[in-house]
């Protein structure tokens, strides 16, 4: 159960950074920031079910002792960069059409 707690902890981490994203739409003018993270927000929400579940598929191969826990860290925080980058891109593509 520790090794759960810990996997949720590190994820959570990592989670909320990706989250506590309005700074990508402080490059739009005033008079759209607000468009902008509404937009976010909702790209969050529809990716935050597959964000759950590669976690929780991590944390499976980690008990299962395929992956180290320096392996389980640096697999998730490649996921969430690669998520976040392709949440960035469908947001610039969502603003340009606003």
């Amino acid at each position: 159960m520790t090794a759960l707690a810990l996997a949720f902890i590190l994820l959570g981490a990592s989670w909320s950074t990706a989250w506590a994203a309005d700074p990508p739409c402080d490059k739009y003018p005033v008079a759209k920031q607000t468009t902008c993270a509404a937009i976010w927000k909702t790209l969050n929400q529809e990716d935050g079910p597959s964000i759950a579940q590669f976690g929780l598929d991590q944390l499976k191969r980690r008990e299962e002792g395929k992956i180290t826990a320096q392996q389980h860290l640096g697999e998730n925080m490649a996921f969430i960069k690669q998520s976040t980058d392709k949440r960035l891109e469908r947001l610039r593509t969502r603003m340009e059409k606003e």
